[in-house]
């Protein structure tokens, strides 16, 4: 693999540089402001089912992968004991090394309570150092960065028809590549989700059977993660703490086939980047001592101390998560654009073949993420499969595109009556 894509990787550390040349404090108008934060593979859809349905999981019904979307839908699982494995290849176009692996266990011990256990795994693959000695090139060895979540969930029903949840996360980032007089241990940070799941029993229209189901989550709250402590708190990446809310209903038309629809938005609760003062640099294309016009170039460096618009983005996690709503530097019609959205259906016939697809949306100045999805899956047994498959609706290539997505679930023990 590539070192250039490991470096890509790196990018989520964002560095300021310092020009030397003449400048004129100007308002960087370039700037998208895209929000970045650290650890971005939490944000990842690892199971195929949830990848079927335009990346979305939090209203819909509940299955072995809800620990990454909303635990509390674990008191409403028909099945008493699960488990759950996925691979999930990641930029496939390029490489073949680059995966997400996850692995989810839940139990609903009772009618009113359950937990659950989760493990997400992100390889980068193998990068190969070399160095030339002489003539020679002579290996280095071999470093593999990896990501690691493991986090635990409890869930407890309220009422008979509303569930909460909560989960704990230990993280880890290791992506430093060893070197002399580097630190290269890993990054590490602790964060908490919260969540809440409500279903309706079934109820009876004039042509059909249907259902309603609600949920949300608010997840990855905790403080930001420091990939290199001696440059300060100022450096350190914020987690990708995230609010979902959806909605979906259940159209039962017999026995045998059910149609499910399902809508969901999302929101980062981070910061957006503010439009900053830039120092524009002067040109001296002559080494005559003036420096052109009309040859500027857009320089690097930014001063923290001048905001044009918007509001300063170095606070504390808590402060960033309200911060989030008001800040954006394009006011109310910014903060819309901040939000992404997800539609999905899915129809099961017999409860032992199911067909899925699913479109997902976001603006284009804040990511332009636009995408198709198609899934499947069928049960057999105590044994579940699910596919899915991801189409590009965008010019900005995605890294899951013509990436096909394998789950697998074993389901056991008691039988839950819901309905």
């Amino acid at each position: 693999m590539k070192k250039v894509l490991f470096f890509t990787f790196l990018g989520l550390i964002a560095f300021k540089s310092f020009s030397q040349n003449p400048t004129t404090l100007i308002p960087n108008t370039y700037d998208t402001r895209v929000i970045t934060t650290g650890v971005p593979f939490l944000m990842i859809a690892s199971d195929a089912r949830a990848g079927g349905m335009g990346e979305q999981g939090v209203a819909t019904s509940p299955d072995a992968y809800s620990q990454q979307w909303n635990p509390s839908k674990y008191t409403f699982i028909e099945k008493q004991m699960g488990v759950g494995v996925s691979y999930t290849p990641y930029l496939s176009q390029l490489v073949n090394d680059i995966a997400l692996m996850n692995l989810t266990f839940y139990n609903r011990f009772s009618e009113n309570s359950a937990w659950a256990f989760g493990l997400k795994y992100f390889s980068l693959g193998d990068i190969e150092f070399t160095e030339q000695v002489g003539n020679d090139i002579v290996s280095q060895g071999i470093e593999r960065p990896n990501e690691l979540a493991i986090d635990a969930s409890y869930i407890l029903r309220l009422t008979e028809r509303y569930s909460m949840g909560v989960t704990g996360r230990f993280l880890s980032s290791n992506l430093k590549i060893p070197s002399e007089g580097v630190d290269a241990k890993a990054a590490s940070s602790f964060a908490v989700d919260v969540s809440g799941y409500y279903q309706t029993e079934e109820i009876a229209y004039d042509n059909f059977d249907g259902r309603w189901r609600a949920g949300f989550a608010v997840t990855n709250i905790g403080p930001p993660i420091s990939y290199d402590e001696s440059l300060g708190d100022e450096y350190d990446s914020f987690l990708p703490t995230n609010l979902r809310l959806g909605a979906g209903f259940d159209f039962i038309f017999d026995a045998y086939s059910k149609l499910s629809v399902a809508g969901e938005v999302n929101k980062l609760l981070v910061p957006t980047p503010p439009i900053r003062g830039v120092e524009r640099e002067y040109v001296d294309n002559n080494d005559n001592g003036v420096y052109d016009e009309n040859t500027d170039d857009l320089g690097d460096v930014v001063n923290d101390d001048v905001i044009i618009s918007g509001m300063d983005d170095n606070v504390s996690f808590v402060s960033g998560m309200f911060q989030s709503f008001y800040d954006a530097p394009g006011g109310f019609s910014e903060e819309l654009r901040e939000l992404t959205w997800a539609l999905g259906a899915e129809y099961w016939y017999m409860d032992s073949f199911a067909v899925r697809a699913g479109y997902f949306s976001e603006a284009e100045d804040k990511g332009s993420r636009k995408f198709f999805t198609l899934g499947a899956g069928f049960t057999y047994n105590v044994i579940k499969v699910d596919l899915s498959y991801l189409f590009s609706a965008s010019k900005v290539r995605n890294p899951l595109e013509n990436t096909l997505r394998f789950s697998l679930t074993l389901n056991f023990g008691e039988e839950y009556d819901e309905y």
